[in-house]
């Protein structure tokens, strides 16, 4: 990368990645690399991805650059690999050995590049016996026992978006995998492989709660534990206006306030006695039903009772706390979440919209110096490849 091309922003300056395209949480956690600095290479496919939504408009696309590479093609192999060559990382979602067939895969791109570290992003991991099926957000953290623990005792378990697998368990944990990774190769010389499976690092995810399991302070059924809405004080309750409020009062003198704010005389004690907790949680819903969500917002504001309100996607970045920090940010028309974490000399920030399927060949051609991908006009098998 040229010195006039490096982003300007972010710890991961200087950082070449390759992303070979997918869905989901592949483009996420190359979309959180990009965020904090990193050059990234999107590899698109003719016709794209498939995903069904504007390019113009997917976010996790913002502050990388695209190329459009035909796998399928001898050139568009060699392209792929001369890319892999000049990058720290490459990053691809397909299933176990696809890479491999197509040409693209760890041996093939490590023989041009010792140091590379390549990133593996599937549900199922690349062994076992799962590991060639499809899958999906729900089943993977369905065998994890994280679903479980989701939803009311009697009722079905709730499906969380696909945030827990897909992004928690997949994303965070690849971009954690690829960026070790990354610091061993800049200290020994020597890349490797990355297999950042969803079954795995959500498992990991609940590793405080196997803690809690074995010392016999959780039980394993949904809806009876401190933390999964089995008590009265952490969890959500209806307003007036058929909205909710957010409770997490769990130590002793936030649920102090928090009873002081509702008004509740007379269940103090009630915390520590679960045989109280239904008649708790009845009250407490009668309170709360009461008035509406923005008056229950400005009864708690400013208060250590630990009472939020609950808001809907749109509502959220209007709210005092996330406006003053601005977690949220407008860029080309969109307003979506602003780059995370924060750092104090490196500031990440939203450099550039979501990179249109190869719009950028041109640039990346000459910043990584691969004049390939920019075919000449008189060879139609080249031009088609690129």
């Amino acid at each position: 990368m040229t010195e006039a091309t490096a982003p300007d922003h972010g710890p991961l300056t200087g950082v070449r990645v390759v992303e070979l395209a997918g869905i989901g949480p592949g483009p996420f956690a190359a979309m959180l690399l990009a965020d904090l600095g990193a050059d990234v290479v999107r590899v698109d496919r003719p016709g794209g991805p498939g995903l069904g939504i504007d390019p113009a408009r997917d976010i996790t696309n913002r502050n990388k650059r695209s190329v459009v590479v035909d796998l399928k093609t001898s050139d568009g192999v060699k392209h792929v690999l001369d890319l892999a060559g000049r990058a720290d990382i490459v990053i691809e979602g397909y299933r176990p050995g696809v890479a491999e067939r197509l040409g693209v895969g760890p041996e093939d791109c490590r023989a041009r590049n010792p140091r590379l570290v390549y990133g593996r992003m599937t549900g199922w991991g690349q062994e076992g016996p799962l590991a060639d099926r499809a899958g999906h957000d729900i089943g993977y953290i369905a065998v994890t026992g994280a679903l479980g623990m989701t939803g009311e005792p009697g009722r079905p378990p709730l499906a969380p978006a696909n945030l827990l697998g897909d992004y928690a368990g997949g994303s965070l944990y690849l971009v954690v995998g690829v960026l070790a990774a990354l610091h061993h190769a800049r200290a020994t010389g020597a890349g490797q492989v990355v297999d950042a499976a969803i079954v795995d690092g959500t498992a990991h995810l609940t590793s405080m709660i196997h803690g809690m399991l074995a010392a016999g302070v959780w039980q394993d059924r949904r809806g009876a534990n401190l933390l999964d809405g089995g008590c009265p004080y952490y969890g959500t309750y209806e307003t007036a206006d058929s909205a909710y409020m957010a409770v997490g009062a769990l130590e002793p003198r936030f649920y102090a306030e928090f009873l002081r704010l509702l008004d509740l005389p007379g269940l103090e004690g009630a915390h520590a006695d679960v045989t109280r907790w239904p008649e708790l949680r009845a009250r407490v819903a009668e309170r709360f039903a009461s008035r509406t969500r923005d008056a229950w917002t400005a009864v708690f504001e400013g208060t250590d009772a630990c009472v939020a309100p609950v808001l809907s996607l749109r509502e959220a970045p209007h709210h005092p706390h996330l406006a003053a920090r601005s977690t949220f940010t407008d860029h080309a028309g969109i307003t979506q979440p602003a780059p995370a974490p924060r750092f104090s000399a490196t500031p990440a920030t939203v450099r550039t919209g979501p990179a249109r399927p190869g719009a950028d060949t041109e640039d990346v051609a000459r910043d990584w110096g691969v004049p390939g991908l920019v075919s000449p006009p008189s060879n139609p098998q080249r031009k088609a490849s690129s």
